[in-house]
């Protein structure tokens, strides 16, 4: 088979299932899966497709992807299969006594069914809704962070007086994300929004980003925490794979989850 009756099938598999794994490709066309991502990498040059860590997906309008929950029942609704796998790795990493920081972005929410039940342990967060979820559960000690109550958050306090108690806090691990995530850190869309985040950040001793792909290469308005301040970053096989080799040229440590049942 030449190679552009290849790439004709990759667009017709893309046009039909929205993304393509490499290894699934190399078996149908029986050729070596760096033939398959010479492929990619040439179709993605071409603005075709964009290629992810475990093959590719096909290229969505920026709006979309830059499109903010419309209401709570989007932001705490049944979250997608990547968004949960990043949600339950990164609630894996809760230890014995340990105090923790979750905020309320949906995917910080979707830890909430995966957390420890078995051992005591105390979490700290801004969130109304995460609180509310948490407090008659026996091992968790929980605090609230105080401030303004703004209609827009979802009861997220992210104002002077909510970094103020913040300061007060010393954690093991600060749960963080964003609108954004690239190799220069995490990024949000508002100056209080980001310092709020970096004031999480400077008191944890480890902070992870739950990072999905559709948050992956973005860029918001403003840094909330740089990549220097982040140890470990969990994202997906659909996440951006020029993006993920920037990120590996930094400090911080990258995870990606396998949300499909095929393993390269």
């Amino acid at each position: 088979m030449l190679a552009e009756e290849r790439r004709q099938i990759i667009l017709e598999i893309l046009q039909k299932d929205g993304r393509v794994i490499a290894k699934e490709l190399a078996d149908l066309f029986q050729i070596s899966v760096d033939s398959v991502r010479r492929d990619l990498s040439m179709m993605e040059n071409q603005g075709l497709l964009q290629k992810t860590y475990g093959g590719a997906i096909a290229l969505k309008p920026l709006q979309k992807v830059r499109t903010l929950p419309s209401s709570e029942t989007k932001r705490y609704g049944i979250p997608e299969p990547h968004q949960d796998a990043i949600s339950k790795l990164a609630s894996s990493y809760i230890q014995e006594h340990d105090t923790v920081f979750i905020g309320g972005a949906g995917i910080q929410y979707g830890m909430l069914k995966h957390l420890p039940v078995d051992i005591p342990f105390t979490l700290v967060t801004n969130s109304m809704k995460i609180a509310e979820s948490v407090r008659k559960q026996k091992n968790i000690t929980a605090y609230l962070i105080g401030g303004k109550l703004r209609a827009e958050s979802a009861g997220s306090m992210i104002d002077i007086l909510a970094i103020e108690m913040m300061s007060k806090f010393s954690l093991d691990i600060g749960f963080m994300t964003g609108g954004g995530i690239t190799a220069s850190g995490i990024s949000t869309a508002t100056p209080e929004g980001a310092a709020f985040a970096r004031k999480v950040a400077e008191v944890s001793r480890k902070n992870i980003c739950l990072a999905p792909n559709e948050k992956v290469g973005q860029n918001m308005f403003i840094t909330s925490v740089p990549i220097d301040k982040i140890d470990l970053i969990i994202t997906d096989e659909a996440a951006s794979e020029k993006v993920i080799q920037e990120i590996e040229k930094t400090n911080a440590e990258i995870i990606i989850v396998n949300t499909t049942s095929t393993k390269e």
